[in-house]
């Protein structure tokens, strides 16, 4: 067996709403329903399924947690760009840009955190 890719993950978050918020308005990201009324972040081939801390579906993490995420994103967006987009947008840049390896080479990434205090690093090859 080989893995292709990932095609989702879970996050489990204090509030729906505010989480899609900074995900749509901050990374793009497009907020869509599936199954029984339950919502996810798309983005690329991807998504984020949403957990609502309150309301934990069964089958999940052994201790799902608001804030407990470290997510790593890939961009083609000059690193310049990204810099200026999240400081108008008001989201604080907690370190970088530095050189860490990635999946498949060298990044330059900052990193900041979402609602929930989730790590988000985005990162240009």
């Amino acid at each position: 067996m080989q893995i292709a890719r990932l095609d989702h993950l879970v996050l489990t978050v204090a509030d729906i709403a505010r989480t899609c918020e900074f995900y749509t308005l901050i990374l793009g990201m497009e907020v869509v329903t599936f199954g029984e009324g339950r919502t996810a972040l798309r983005f690329g081939q991807q998504k984020i399924n949403l957990h609502p801390a309150d309301n934990i579906p069964g089958l999940v993490a052994d201790r799902p947690t608001p804030g407990s995420g470290d997510l790593c994103f890939s961009t083609e967006t000059p690193l310049a760009e990204i810099v200026a987009h999240l400081g108008h947008c008001g989201v604080p840049i907690i370190a970088g840009p530095r050189p860490p390896g990635a999946a498949v080479g060298t990044t330059q990434p900052v990193y900041n955190r979402d609602p929930d205090h989730t790590l988000s690093q985005i990162s240009n090859y």
